[in-house]
């Protein structure tokens, strides 16, 4: 299957009980829109070692990756995403390719416009974080 999809990774980066979720900046058709923080896996690089950099890249931050949320999430153009929970070992998050970053508590999950597919990795780990799933 991941011969015929380019392969996306994602953290859900929890502190405190919270969430954060980052507002994209680009494409244009995207822009404004919610996601979990990360990117394209390049050629040669394991699934994890791109969430680490991409999270460095975008936030500024390292991460310690954790346990898997879900199987593939299908993006449409061709890419899955696999997320994976992760907390911040060192560095603060800040918006380095997104227009914002905001920590959302449980009660706060949807008070943003998450990306559409997004949202069933959102209640996944809504779930798995608040629900005892």
């Amino acid at each position: 299957m991941e011969a015929m999809h380019r392969l996306v990774v994602g953290a859900a980066i929890v502190d405190g009980g919270r969430l954060l979720a980052a507002q994209r900046a680009e494409p244009p058709a995207l822009r404004g829109g919610w996601e979990f923080p990360g990117g394209k896996v390049d050629p040669g690089e394991s699934e994890h070692e791109a969430l680490v950099r991409e999270c460095q890249e975008e936030l500024g931050v390292q991460v310690v990756v954790g346990r898997q949320v879900g199987g593939d999430w299908p993006l449409g153009n061709g890419y899955l995403m696999r997320v994976w929970l992760a907390s911040i070992e060192s560095g603060v998050p800040a918006p380095l390719e997104h227009l914002a970053l905001r920590w959302l508590a449980a009660h706060e999950l949807y008070d943003v416009d998450w990306l559409p597919a997004d949202l069933p990795i959102v209640a996944t780990v809504e779930k798995l974080l608040w629900g005892g799933a």
